[in-house]
């Protein structure tokens, strides 16, 4: 999951857009980068954190009264340097830069017919097929070059672009990935979370429609529908997991409060998976509101039984497993006076690998948990992400090869549950079905079809592993 944002209008535009990616450093923890517009385009893009990558001789260097950023960690293209975004290039018609939260499921073969044409990456993310795209168009304008490109990629998309003169947003047509406008003053301001207009105190003004471009430049606002005369019109599919792990709590997605939803999500699960127990704890941070409304519905005490080291980054979205394993043991510590002699439920918002579940179960026997009771506010992850989660293929996802009570044996832990796919969906207020929603990680149900070529075993070849 990435996050992007983007202000045009405003004297210190790179420093709100410095304050901005703080706001969604939650979205990714790889890299930070900022582009300014003072007539010419200025990037700063840095492995790390955004308070790495930044400092004030930095953002000196990026004038101007127009900036989009972005915080990244990868669903396409290595770890490193050169996949940092924004992305910058110029070409005949000037220079342009883009940020993208998403994942293409048509990249690796848009790419292959491009670099058949003659194009030259630079880069193995897929947003630099839209780049190609974008320098291949014959189109007259930059809105209309930027429209074309994006009729040729398929799947999730929420894009912030900077000209010289211009901020462009888009949002693709199923709204797989969230996008907000608000303005600060004079100033329009569009991000991926709410969390950041607050911390910018910034007014919401509402979500990007799906299939909807916002251009901001000297002449105002307008927005455009680029998609719509050339296709039937798509549902929306918006990706539940925001609202189950990745949103921040104090975000609304959808016009909703993520903190409420986890809540509901919560209470839903005590309702379906009770359990006599003595003490309720989350996995923190993403864990605490489910837990909450657990510990409410259950009527067992709540109370924090594993500290979390805030200098540490979210295990689920560090790219290598083996940071991944050791991770754990930094991030978490349980707290025996909590714990020791308890019999414990322990509420955490999913379970995709298994191995940090192992591993916290392991040590809150070790500080004396007489009983451990695991429960999941999601329903199992049983298939692969290709809309913005790094979960490429099927292997990692433990509950794709083995059932509850394997699952169970393998955590070690002594009961193990997960809320209903109709749990979760009522818990955000949306059809037990899932109506507008993408549930693929729990379904299977891919909304948009997966273009891309397969490999000997079946799986899906993405740029990762192209």
């Amino acid at each position: 999951m990435c996050g992007v944002f983007g202000i045009y209008g405003h004297d210190e535009a790179a420093n709100l857009a410095y304050l901005g990616l703080h706001a969604l450093q939650h979205r990714g923890q790889e890299s930070a980068g900022i582009v300014s517009s003072d007539g010419r385009l200025h990037r700063v893009a840095r492995m790390g954190l955004v308070s790495d990558a930044f400092d004030e001789a930095a953002l000196a260097t990026l004038p101007g009264r127009s900036a989009i950023g972005h915080v990244r960690y990868s669903t396409a293209g290595r770890s490193e340097l050169r996949n940092a975004q924004p992305l910058m290039f110029e070409y005949a018609h000037g220079a342009l830069s883009v940020a993208h939260n998403g994942n293409l499921v048509n990249a690796v073969r848009v790419r292959r017919q491009l670099e058949a044409s003659g194009s030259i990456f630079q880069t193995s993310s897929d947003t630099e097929v839209i780049v190609h795209l974008i320098a291949a168009a014959r189109e007259p304008t930059t809105i209309e070059r930027i429209a074309s490109a994006l009729r040729q990629v398929s799947g999730a998309y929420s894009l912030v672009f900077l000209t010289e003169t211009r901020l462009i947003a888009v949002r693709d047509p199923r709204g797989f990935r969230p996008l907000v406008l608000g303005r600060l003053k004079d100033a329009f301001v569009v991000s991926s979370e709410t969390c950041s207009f607050d911390l910018i105190e910034a007014e919401f003004i509402r979500e990007v429609d799906p299939g909807e471009m916002i251009v901001v430049d000297e002449d105002g606002l307008r927005s455009y529908k680029p998609f719509e005369a050339l296709r039937d019109p798509e549902p929306q599919s918006f990706c539940v997991f925001e609202h189950v792990y990745f949103a921040r709590p104090d975000s609304l997605i959808n016009g909703k409060s993520v903190y409420r939803a986890r809540v509901k999500m919560g209470r839903r699960l005590a309702e379906e998976h009770p359990v006599d127990a003595d003490v309720v704890i989350p996995v923190p941070d993403s864990g605490t509101p489910a837990a909450i409304g657990y510990a409410n519905a259950a009527g067992i005490r709540f109370d924090l039984g594993l500290i979390r080291s805030h200098y540490v980054g979210r295990t689920f979205i560090e790219p290598q497993d083996s940071i991944r394993h050791f991770g754990v043991k930094l991030k978490l510590a349980p707290v025996r006076a909590v714990v020791d002699g308890k019999r414990v439920v322990v509420v955490d918002d999913s379970l995709v690998r298994g191995t940090t579940s192992r591993k916290i179960v392991q040590m809150l026997r070790n500080a004396g948990a007489r009983e451990v009771h695991l429960r999941i506010s999601a329903p199992p992850t049983t298939n692969p992400c290709f809309y913005g989660i790094d979960t490429p293929t099927k292997k990692e996802l433990i509950a794709s090869s083995y059932s509850v009570d394997e699952i169970a044996r393998y955590i070690t832990c002594d009961s193990l549950a997960y809320l209903s796919h109709a749990g979760m969906m009522e818990s955000v207020d949306a059809p037990a079905a899932g109506d507008g929603y993408c549930s693929a990680c729990f379904t299977g149900n891919y909304p948009v079809p997966l273009a891309d070529p397969k490999d000997e075993n079946g799986e899906l070849i993405t740029l990762r592993r192209s």
